[in-house]
């Protein structure tokens, strides 16, 4: 399938609203662990990809570089369509344009910009401030202005919730909406019933961020579904679950000498190259030393 027709195809069915489920992921193991399941979609985490790639903390230390790449890199191996994480756009409205420009040449199929001030920070930690409803309206048709193709979907986050109230962020996000956005994230709703007042008060395809530990209830994609949710995330999943494995790895191999009576899993190393693709690379060996003989 060509990139048009994966973008295509990704923004009719936001369009008409059919629930997609997106794991997040971080790094291109990731990347390749969860594309080959399949899933709707897979979501590129600001927070995991800032950390696996620079060990920073998602607080607007990465540049718009170190995030498109990591985009243009995912996207490239990615069979699902990716949507991508861009913080708030890197800047003013010049600085728009020019993320927006540079991520749809990536290849990816969908792009999140915020309304936070700059520097941003991860949506589930404190201290959050957002910028006036007019600027980040302006950044939304700026953007919206931007892309070459209106199958690369922009999708508008706001996160006034947490110091503003939850009536600020559906008058916030409603002005989106208005603005040109295809999707609207209200970031860190903090109960089942804001949800459900998020979606009653906002017609636009919705995205709610499922974060473990953060600030929102963690809600089953049926009831997303039901509540009229269109697109359901889990960035923080991936990552956790890794660090967790690798942290009681390395204790127990520094502890004993030895992985050998871990309790914690281990991918089969033969399975790992067939991740990564060394079938490809044996075939290709073994076609070129016949044709050498």
């Amino acid at each position: 399938m060509s990139l048009e027709d994966q973008r295509r195809g990704f923004a009719a069915r936001i369009r008409r609203r059919e629930f997609c489920l997106a794991p997040g992921v971080f790094d291109m193991i990731s990347l390749r662990v969860a594309d080959r399941r399949k899933p709707d979609a897979v979501y590129m985490t600001g927070y995991g990809t800032i950390a696996s790639a620079l060990g920073l903390p998602d607080a607007g230390l990465a540049s718009f570089s170190d995030l498109c790449e990591r985009a243009r890199l995912m996207a490239g191996a990615a069979a699902a369509p990716l949507i991508a994480d861009a913080d708030t756009g890197f800047g003013g409205l010049l600085n728009v344009a020019h993320t927006v420009r540079g991520y749809e040449a990536a290849g990816v199929a969908a792009i999140q910009i915020e309304d936070q001030e700059f520097p941003k920070k991860c949506g589930h930690t404190p201290g959050r401030k957002v910028v006036a409803a007019a600027e980040m309206v302006r950044k939304i048709e700026v953007a919206c202005a931007a892309r070459s193709s209106a199958d690369f979907l922009v999708i508008a986050r706001t996160d006034a919730r947490t110091a503003l109230g939850l009536d600020e962020a559906i008058r916030r996000a409603q002005a989106y909406r208005a603005a040109g956005a295809d999707v609207i994230f209200v970031e860190a709703p903090e109960s089942e019933a804001e949800f459900a007042a998020i979606a009653d008060a906002i017609d636009a395809p919705l995205l709610a961020n499922m974060v473990e530990g953060g600030r929102s209830p963690l809600l089953p994609a049926a009831r997303l579904r039901e509540l009229g949710y269109t697109i359901a995330i889990y960035p923080g999943s991936g990552f956790l679950a890794a660090t967790a494995a690798l942290e009681a790895t390395y204790q127990h191999l520094l502890a004993s000498g030895s992985t050998l009576g871990s309790a914690t899993p281990l991918y089969p190393i033969a399975e790992m190259h067939r991740l990564m693709g060394f079938d490809a690379v044996w075939d290709f060996d073994r076609h070129w030393a016949e044709e050498a003989s």
